[in-house]
């Protein structure tokens, strides 16, 4: 049995089946991770540092950032010189 397409029926076919590829494609790249890099000058037992830190992570989750999932944090902290 012998199974006959038109050309344009071909044509439709392989658009559909790329159209559908291309936005498998770009849905997978959708998910990258983000990574913010903090540096802040305090030292590491500071209770107003974390209080800040807690807020600016607060903010991300209220504008669509979860935290492990669609964005990263790298903290680093440089203890301020000490005065004499």
């Amino acid at each position: 049995m012998a199974i006959h397409i038109r050309r344009r029926e071909l044509i439709v076919t392989l658009g559909g089946v790329w159209a559908t590829w291309s936005l498998e494609a770009r849905a997978q790249q959708a998910g990258r991770m983000r990574r913010i890099g903090v540096l802040m000058a305090i030292t590491p037992d500071d209770p107003e540092a974390h209080a800040r830190l807690a807020a600016f992570a607060q903010g991300l989750q209220h504008l669509g950032w979860v935290i492990g999932q669609n964005i990263r944090i790298d903290y680093r902290c440089k203890l301020p010189p000490t005065r004499s």
